[in-house]
């Protein structure tokens, strides 16, 4: 498990956190790219979204290996989301926008995602 505040500078960590985590399991470099990817998509959102950049609060990141996948489990402690409810950034009126695309490009990088407890967390599940 790894506690980090809500600063965007914790995610300074990510990169080291998945290569201990590639170099461990084994993993190829597709994975590791989609991996590193989403993990830094998610952990900005909590950051920025759920906990509102207040360092009082923390993001935490759980990893657990289940047979051929790893499951990367981020969670924040703000009130939470409806992923549904998120713009599609490919649609017309979205692509010149700016932000958006963090849950669209975490959708497409991992093998499994599922959003749990009213959105405050999101479980990523990547093939090994």
């Amino acid at each position: 498990m790894l506690k980090l505040p809500s600063n965007l500078m914790s995610i300074n960590v990510l990169d080291s956190f998945v290569q201990d985590v590639v170099h461990q399991y084994k993993i190829s470099q597709e994975v590791h790219g989609n991996m590193l990817i989403s993990l830094t998509e998610a952990v900005t959102n909590a950051i920025t979204h759920g906990n509102h950049y207040d360092e009082n609060k923390v993001v935490q990141i759980n990893l657990q290996k289940k047979s051929d996948t790893i499951a990367i489990r981020v969670s924040d402690q703000g009130c939470g989301f409806d992923p549904e409810s998120v713009p599609d950034p490919t649609c017309d009126e979205n692509i010149c926008k700016c932000g958006g695309r963090g849950v669209f490009l975490m959708q497409r990088l991992c093998d499994q995602i599922q959003y749990k407890d009213n959105g405050r967390t999101v479980e990523m599940h990547f093939k090994i």
